[in-house]
């Protein structure tokens, strides 16, 4: 890695260039796991079993993958994850999924 040199007040010190990342790049991979997001909330999905059709348009359209599958059904919003966007309650026609306020 190239060193260059950087003037503080008087001195010359040498040090590493900063590499700097466009805006909204993600440089190390897998991190998403690590970062939960779902804090960010101010609206909840609340999901109703019973109107539920497993159609998967929720599932298909959630640009977070909050919404788990298991047996090629879907189960609870992860909460951990899930920001409110509120795309999953607009997708499903069968007014399945409603978005209340969250409570902290």
């Amino acid at each position: 890695m190239n060193k260059t040199k950087m003037i503080i007040g008087k001195k010359h010190k040498k040090c590493k260039p900063h590499k700097i990342n466009p805006g909204a790049v993600v440089t190390e991979p897998g991190s998403s796991i690590i970062n939960k997001t779902g804090s960010w909330r101010s609206l909840r999905p609340e999901w109703d079993k019973k109107k539920c059709t497993q159609c998967m348009s929720c599932w298909m359209y959630c640009p977070d993958c909050s919404i788990p599958v298991l047996n090629n059904k879907r189960i609870e919003t992860d909460f951990e994850f899930c920001k409110g966007c509120g795309i999953c309650a607009k997708e499903c026609i069968f007014s399945s999924i409603v978005m209340i306020k969250e409570k902290k």
